[in-house]
């Protein structure tokens, strides 16, 4: 069976950088950021959902509000790190791992990530 392979197709990163340009660019950089929040608001609905609390049962384990719990998985707020870590630690039971990636000016900085 011969394969076929449709030539007009593009990725998702091409219509990134068509509609909010390449990365590093301002526009394309403040997308990227709301995204993180975005996902970051839905990992913690999941871990929530995952060991079958409410908002509100959330909100008291780790001592803050239903409202505030809300407005994070709705990607309506900021939020401040310890408070991210207060939810994860006391609210979920877990822990909090950060990674940083760099981009180095100089290629071969970039090479020794």
């Amino acid at each position: 069976m011969k394969k076929t392979v449709n030539k007009n197709l593009t990725s998702f990163a091409y219509h990134l950088d068509k509609q909010y340009g390449k990365r590093g660019t301002e526009e394309r950089e403040k997308f990227e950021e709301g995204y993180d929040a975005f996902k970051l608001g839905v990992m913690l609905q999941e871990l929530r959902k995952e060991q079958g609390l409410t908002q509100e049962q959330l909100a008291e384990k780790c001592g803050t509000t239903k409202t505030y719990i809300s407005r994070i998985e709705n990607d309506a707020s900021d939020i401040r790190l310890s408070t991210l870590m207060r939810i994860i630690r006391e609210g979920l039971g877990g822990h909090l791992r950060l990674n940083v990636d760099m981009k180095y000016k100089d290629p071969i900085l970039n090479t020794l990530q």
